[in-house]
């Protein structure tokens, strides 16, 4: 039997006070549903249903932005009207194959685990339904599930049709379940609206498969806390904190040092080696590989980065999209921005910005300059304050500079422009032809002196 998943995401999200659809707010980087959907390909659908309603058409093209192999997984279901979850759910079915296994999940719960799902699925009848429950400190605004004297399931009520007894239990229910498409089918159709809320809820369903005495299982999950639906940015907040804390465990877990794990995010991967040192206030984002004894000081954005061996990150320093070599030192307050390659022993310091360039073994560029779209050869210094002028206000245009070369500082290279092997660039010169191998070249205009000068003064009011 095959497995599809329908993914409810149609809700307003009045609590969240933004344009933003809820389901697209962000835990670690990546929306909520997102999360969901990616915890859904773990189990290998055949489809994934997802519910829209309001602001369906931006959630349409975060979905359509999705990687090719993802999306084609993916069928958007518009739910027109909203009127309850059983009708979110009853508008997906005419798309599921009669013969499959349905799970159905909600967007704005991102942490939900991938066991969680699997034991909901294994505890599903042929002809039932399996339910997901758990237990809940504060049950506040949560369904409760009703058992009989034999423990067995009879029904969920709602928070709002709860009387005072019923409000006292602190099993809840999740939202989510498992059924064949058959039972969804055969069952969707008789829920009723006469309820406090005026809406098809699709926890009635228990109620009814009941009292047709039809199996329902439900399966307690272990911790509650990873369940919680987010409503509004309290609850986001709570579920983003809980995601780092999860998320620092397990790198503590395999060997790094994070100076303090509650002041560490990843909002992405990292794969890294042994003895990788991570100070605090450091944000790791998209897929970040850090090599064996890598040091990453306070305040660094490492995104979509690689970094080698026994490199130094010193602190404040933002690189993204950018592969380091074995024995680098960045920093502190340095930038790389996308497209570069700084091969072994490279030294870039600090306020120097780099972009689009290849930076050969050994160079050193200490402070304050920008080399951008460049290839620098092999021991190379960059002195401070220079320049690759790389744009002429239509076009970007490359600077090579050749191995051995020594730039002085103050120095602009207006590209496209060449410096070969050897060659010696003077402090406060602007290159603007190709500069011969074990050239000296110098620009600098010819001091003019004016004795006595008299600076101008202010008029006195």
């Amino acid at each position: 039997m095959s497995l599809e998943i329908v993914i409810l995401s149609a809700g307003k999200g009045k609590r969240m006070h933004s344009d933003l659809p809820k389901v697209l707010h962000k835990v670690a980087g990546k929306s909520m549903l997102r999360h969901v959907i990616d915890t859904s390909l773990t189990l290998d659908p055949l489809k994934i249903h997802v519910v829209v309603g309001h602001g369906g058409e931006i959630v349409r093209q975060s979905l359509t932005s999705l990687p090719k192999e993802i999306f084609s997984k993916i069928n958007i279901v518009e739910q027109k009207e909203q009127l309850g979850t059983g009708h979110a759910v009853n508008t997906a079915m005419p798309y599921v194959q009669k013969d499959s296994m349905v799970i159905v999940l909600y967007g704005d719960t991102p942490l939900t685990p991938t066991n969680d799902l699997k034991a909901l699925l294994n505890a599903c009848p042929k002809n039932g339904m399996s339910l997901l429950t758990a237990i809940a400190d504060n049950p506040f605004g949560y369904g409760r599930i009703i058992r009989n004297s034999d423990g067995q399931i009879e029904k969920i009520v709602e928070e709002k049709d709860a009387n005072a007894q019923e409000k006292l239990i602190n099993e809840v229910n999740t939202g989510m379940m498992a059924a064949p498409a058959a039972v969804f089918n055969e069952y969707l159709p008789k829920l009723n609206n006469e309820n406090t809320q005026g809406e098809y809820y699709l926890t009635d369903l228990v109620a009814l498969l009941r009292r047709d005495s039809k199996e329902v299982n439900p399966v307690k999950a272990p911790d509650f806390s990873v369940l919680c639906g987010v409503n509004n940015k309290i609850q986001l907040s709570f579920i983003e904190r809980l995601y780092q804390e999860r998320a620092a465990k397990s790198l503590l877990e395999e060997g790094v040092t994070l100076a303090d794990p509650k002041r560490f995010d990843l909002r992405g991967t990292l794969i890294h080696g042994k003895d990788v040192f991570i100070d605090i206030n450091v944000i790791i984002e998209g897929s970040v590989t850090l090599g064996n004894n890598v040091s990453i000081g306070a305040g660094c954005v490492l995104k979509d980065v690689s970094i080698g061996d026994n490199s130094i990150i010193s602190p404040y320093t933002v690189i993204e999209k950018s592969e380091l070599k074995r024995h680098t030192t960045i920093g502190p307050f340095a930038r790389l921005r996308p497209g570069n390659v700084l091969e072994d022993e490279v030294h870039v310091g600090n306020f120097v910005e780099v972009k689009n360039s290849h930076i050969g073994f050994g160079t050193k560029a200490g402070h304050l300059s920008y080399l951008g779209d460049s290839d620098i050869g092999t021991d190379v210094n960059i002195g401070a304050g220079t320049i690759t002028c790389n744009y002429d206000g239509a076009n970007k245009h490359r600077t090579t500079i050749e191995d051995d070369v020594f730039v002085g500082s103050d120095t602009q290279l207006v590209a496209p422009v060449t410096v070969r092997k050897g060659a010696t660039i003077g402090a406060g010169t602007t290159v603007t032809k190709e500069v011969p191998e074990k050239a000296l070249v110098i620009t600098r205009v010819r001091p003019i002196y004016f004795k006595n000068y008299q600076r101008p003064v202010k008029n006195k009011k």
